[in-house]
């Protein structure tokens, strides 16, 4: 498989883009990005592109892959309601118009969250936004689409969260996960699991297009 890896400098991307090199099935990862990834690999390629809002320039090296595991994100803490859905809906799916348009064989994964709205009508900004998201790439024509929402998220492998905030909270509150992990043991996943999860539902499908934590663990192994 060749596969397409958006968000590789983040932290669930990064964990995404680990398994993937590692993984014996897969031949090719197209790593697209505003910036380098620290990394070196045989199978690894780097498309540096400022601009995500226009892919026409760059559209040639989009064909041609098996699965696009979209990870790229941003919080929405202190941001209005036009940036975030600028940032969120329209950059996703500037890129996902092409990648359907070139791949119509392709599996689409896309990492939104726990408390996404398929609504779109709820009262919480960033829930309707990744809600409207999911259901457009949900909606394009993909063979295959699975909108990813996973609650607690432990990095794995040495990766550190690119989030400030995220870094601090797993440090001052990273004592409270196991505790977390025993009374509900579905809620948290790991960087690892996200990544094998997002290549076995390419490869086998599922039964449900909406993957919650629970569905990680499972689809995971």
């Amino acid at each position: 498989m060749n596969v397409i890896i958006t968000g590789a400098t983040g932290m669930v991307g990064k964990g995404v883009l680990l398994e993937c090199l590692d993984h014996p099935e897969i031949e090719k990862v197209l790593s697209i990005g505003r910036s380098q990834v620290e990394l070196n690999h045989p199978k690894l390629v780097q498309l540096i592109h400022k601009d995500f809002s226009d892919f026409s320039s760059v559209r040639d090296q989009l064909k041609g892959y098996d699965a696009a595991y979209l990870c790229m994100g941003v919080s929405a803490a202190g941001m209005n309601e036009e940036k975030y859905h600028h940032l969120t809906y329209d950059l996703t799916m500037a890129l996902a118009r092409p990648l359907q348009e070139l791949n119509p064989n392709m599996t689409c994964t896309y990492v939104s969250g726990v408390g996404t709205d398929s609504t779109e009508k709820g009262r919480t900004m960033w829930a309707r936004v990744k809600g409207k998201t999911e259901n457009a790439l949900l909606n394009l024509g993909f063979k295959q689409a699975f909108m990813f929402r996973p609650g607690g998220i432990i990095p794995k492998r040495g990766i550190k969260p690119s989030s400030k905030l995220y870094r601090r909270a797993l440090f001052l509150l990273g004592w409270l996960l196991p505790i977390i992990k025993a009374i509900a043991p579905n809620s948290i996943v790991n960087t690892s699991q996200l990544g094998l999860a997002m290549i076995n539902v390419t490869k086998n499908g599922y039964d449900t297009t909406i993957i919650h934590s629970r569905d990680i663990l499972k689809i995971a192994g």
